[in-house]
């Protein structure tokens, strides 16, 4: 028999509301609570749950589903109002957020902190799924003063939303997350920024001799575009690339300053062989540019085979 029969969710937004669809799916009574009520009535309406009510007694677990500064406040506030017996999150950091925690005082003995990997690129209840979890990695990260039963609670936790769980140390957690995750978001927004602007849109300067685009093509009746942007050839590719960049910012500003280290050390590394191409391309050194596309080739062959098993394994629970 699972251990959870009742869990509160705080925080309705993409993940909570989702976490709570799950559990309800599983037959678990849901509990939701949220500061702001128009997102609280939504995931009530979608059925993820009702609002918290005091006097309920303490529930199974308590899913503190809020932006990663606001996690360690949270916990140390649902603790004192006995809200549960069991706590754990979902933000997307651990090291820095167990440290607010043991800093602000709360039982570390009931607090599992955890990492769903899953998400959508919207944002609210709205865009909330009760299969987002299904066949996805479900990260828990064990500390010493980790009670085991907390963890086997909020491993079942996991597992009722059709997650796999893996334990992972804070600091492992938070270099991986970096590097499969924070890092791709940076990327995508600093690439989709080049075309943030109206210029890219706007008309270019003339070419030499000082002819128009219009002027260029009139002999052959077709109109020279100049678009200097290269969005009039814009198709998959920069689609594909740029698609986490419509994310919430400030959801993302917060997450990167909880994990400011690691994702900064990848940018450094990153940005190394990013110099080494440029310099080899001015220089016709084939030699560079070849080794990365070479390595991009070996690396992308590797995604895709964890993706393919992230697909089967969603297909098989579904």
């Amino acid at each position: 028999m699972s251990p959870i029969r009742r869990v509160v969710v705080i925080g309705c937004g993409l993940i909570g509301t989702s976490v709570a669809c799950a559990l309800r799916r599983a037959g678990v009574r849901v509990e939701l609570a949220d500061h702001d009520p128009w997102a609280l009535a939504q995931a009530a309406r979608m059925g993820a749950g009702t609002a918290l009510r005091a006097g309920a007694g303490p529930a199974d677990v308590v899913v503190i589903a809020t932006p990663p500064s606001s996690v360690a406040a949270v916990l140390r506030e649902a603790q004192d109002r006995g809200l549960g017996r069991v706590y754990t999150d979902v933000a997307s950091a651990k090291t820095r957020i167990l440290a607010e925690v043991e800093r602000g005082g709360c039982d570390l003995s009931c607090y599992v902190p955890g990492h769903p990997m899953a998400g959508r690129e919207v944002s609210g209840p709205g865009a909330a799924r009760a299969g987002l979890f299904e066949g996805r990695t479900w990260a828990l990260c064990p500390h010493p003063a980790l009670s085991p039963r907390a963890l086997r609670t909020v491993a079942a936790l996991a597992t009722a939303c059709g997650a796999e769980v893996r334990l992972l140390a804070p600091d492992v957690h938070d270099r991986a997350a970096a590097a499969v995750s924070h890092l791709p978001l940076v990327l995508s927004a600093a690439l989709a920024a080049r075309f943030a602007t109206g210029a890219q849109d706007g008309p270019a300067e003339p070419p030499p001799g000082g002819e128009t685009g219009a002027e260029t093509g009139a002999e052959t009746g077709w109109e020279v575009d100049r678009d200097a942007g290269g969005l009039s050839l814009a198709a998959g590719a920069l689609r594909d690339v740029t698609r986490v960049a419509g994310s919430p910012a400030g959801m993302w500003r917060d997450i990167l300053a909880h994990n400011a280290t690691p994702v900064a050390d990848l940018l450094d590394e990153l940005t190394r062989d990013l110099s080494r191409v440029a310099a080899a391309l001015r220089a016709a050194d084939d030699g560079p540019v070849a080794e990365v596309l070479a390595r991009g080739n070996e690396g992308h062959a590797r995604i895709v085979r964890a993706l393919s098993r992230t697909r089967e394994a969603e297909r098989a629970a579904s």
